[in-house]
């Protein structure tokens, strides 16, 4: 998955302003106790992170 992507998915499920702060802020154990920025510095596969937010943040399965 591109970047470009994984970041309109996280803009249509949060809504842009949210998306930002969420991959900012948000730490979760499943992405090793990183911020979904974070992950993807560190160098996490943006479809692997995609599909962390999915489950942690139990988007439908038509938004994955």
């Amino acid at each position: 998955m591109r970047l470009t992507v994984f970041w309109q998915r996280m803009a249509e499920y949060f809504g842009p302003g949210y998306a930002d702060t969420f991959a900012r802020d948000h730490v979760m154990s499943e992405l090793g106790g990183r911020t979904v920025n974070e992950a993807l510095d560190s160098g996490w596969d943006a479809k692997d992170v995609w599909q962390v937010v999915c489950s942690v943040m139990d988007v439908p399965r038509e938004k994955r």
